[in-house]
């Protein structure tokens, strides 16, 4: 027999010094909800403190009990998790929401939707119940994205994978480059797609750089930012084809997962794709793209690190620097979760580190030749 609500132990708290996360997990299966909060509740750093059928009973409970992060189911009776969403950001305006979405291309617009709306981040239902059960990748994925979306919202900085950080963040910037880009990168992970939605419009319908862009998500729901992408305007978004020639003001999304490389120098720059084994559990990964661009354009590329959970940009951002590359971060203020970003700011790799709506601003005077103003903590 399953563990209830009522028969799970609740933890304190705290644990040492990390607070406790408490979730509410939302799905109109009772056999999913049980599952889903088992699950979680193999981290000691989370609390399942609250299961409802629907959004209405969801809502219903919010008013009694206090959550840091919901899961949130997008199908049920009712009331659905897309028409709840809203009256969940309403209710309680600083809890964090992630979607559980079907790997399908339906699943995929709806959880767009979603995070237009105000989802913090997603995670993609296994197909089966045997697939949630069993599938620790799926858990692993779970834990990890409420823990960090919990601790942000308590204002606890998580830069994951570099422990004994200490709490003051040192915000480290070098020069910048002094020779003009002929490519831009950009590299995200939780809240990426809301904050690629602010970015790339901006840039303008003609932007004069080929952009590659590599967000973590898996195959149909790249092709879904693509097409949110290209409805706001801006440069021309798909998925990279593998062979396909680097083309100014186009984006080159790397397809979920397939990693995306750079090959070829100067003007005959070409993308490949390739099923390398996953890095920072991800593939498509931003290292692999990083190291290929400090090989292929070097000191003419400039890479942009937004929100995301992890520390992928990391080691890749460190040969491109070491290749007199340039690289923008998106500061902890504006960021869903720090980590990335937070990253490549912490190793010094930045030459900037701007709130999420001065980045594109930045981006056209560098390529612009405008004087570049100083790095903003």
């Amino acid at each position: 027999m399953l563990p209830t609500a009522a028969t799970l132990p609740r933890p304190a708290n705290t644990v040492g010094a990390e607070q406790i996360v408490r979730v509410a997990v939302c799905d109109d299966s009772p056999l999913i909800r049980s599952i889903v909060a088992r699950s979680l509740e193999s981290s000691p750093q989370i609390s399942v403190v609250l299961r409802a059928g629907n959004g209405r009973e969801l809502l219903d409970q919010l008013r009694a009990t206090k959550v840091d992060v919901i899961v949130l189911d997008i199908e049920m009776p009712v009331m659905d998790g897309l028409t709840a969403l809203p009256l969940i950001l309403k209710a309680a305006p600083d809890v964090r929401v992630v979607m559980a979405s079907t790997l399908t291309t339906r699943g995929a617009d709806i959880t767009m939707r979603a995070l237009q709306l105000g989802a913090a981040d997603y995670v993609p239902k296994p197909t089966s119940l045997a697939g949630v059960s069993g599938d620790d990748t799926f858990r692993r994925d779970l834990v990890a994205k409420v823990r960090a979306l919990g601790a942000r919202r308590g204002k606890v900085a998580v830069v994951a994978g570099q422990p004994g950080l200490p709490g003051a963040k040192k915000i480290l910037t070098r020069a910048a480059p002094t020779l003009p880009p002929r490519v831009l990168a950009i590299g995200s992970s939780t809240g990426g797609p809301q904050a690629l939605l602010s970015v790339i419009p901006a840039l303008g319908r003609k932007f004069p750089l080929p952009i590659l862009l590599t967000q973590h998500m898996p195959a149909a729901f790249t092709a879904m930012l693509a097409e949110h992408i290209n409805r706001l305007g801006g440069p021309t978004c798909a998925e990279a084809v593998d062979g396909e020639v680097l083309r100014p003001g186009h984006v080159h999304l790397a397809p979920g997962g397939r990693h995306m490389v750079v090959s070829g120098s100067g003007a005959s720059l070409t993308v490949r794709l390739n099923d390398d084994p996953p890095e920072n559990f991800c593939r498509p990964a931003v290292d692999p793209l990083l190291r290929s661009l400090a090989v292929a354009t070097g000191d003419r590329t400039l890479a942009v690190i937004l929100t995301g959970m992890g520390t992928d940009g990391l080691r890749g951002g460190e040969k491109l620097i070491a290749a007199s590359g340039g690289m923008i971060a998106q500061d902890e203020a504006s960021s869903v979760v720090w980590g990335m970003p937070g990253a490549v700011t912490q190793a010094g790799l930045c030459f900037a580190v701007l709130p999420l709506k001065e980045i594109a601003g930045k981006i056209l005077s560098i390529v612009g030749g405008r004087p570049l103003a100083g790095a903003r903590a």
